[in-house]
């Protein structure tokens, strides 16, 4: 694993090494922690939320019973020929 420097303000340096203690590990793994929380917080920026798409689109189906509809299709792929 790669090691980087990094300077911290005073403040942040206390928190991080109190933080570190509190929750019995090393602080470097508090960091990588932090880095890759924020790494996949910033990736899945933009991306809509599961539960409101399911919100938006509920009710969409208009051309009946929407589960028989899936279970035809499914019988479909079980057929043998």
């Amino acid at each position: 694993m790669p090691k980087t420097l990094v300077n911290l303000d005073p403040e942040d340096k206390a928190w991080l090494d109190q933080e570190a203690r509190r929750r019995k590990q090393p602080m470097t793994e508090l960091v990588r922690q932090a880095v890759r929380s924020f790494r996949l917080r910033e990736q899945n920026r933009g991306r809509p939320d599961l539960a409101d798409v399911l919100q938006r689109t509920a009710g969409l189906w208009r051309q009946g019973d929407g589960l028989a509809w899936q279970r035809r299709l499914r019988d479909e792929w079980n057929r043998t020929e």
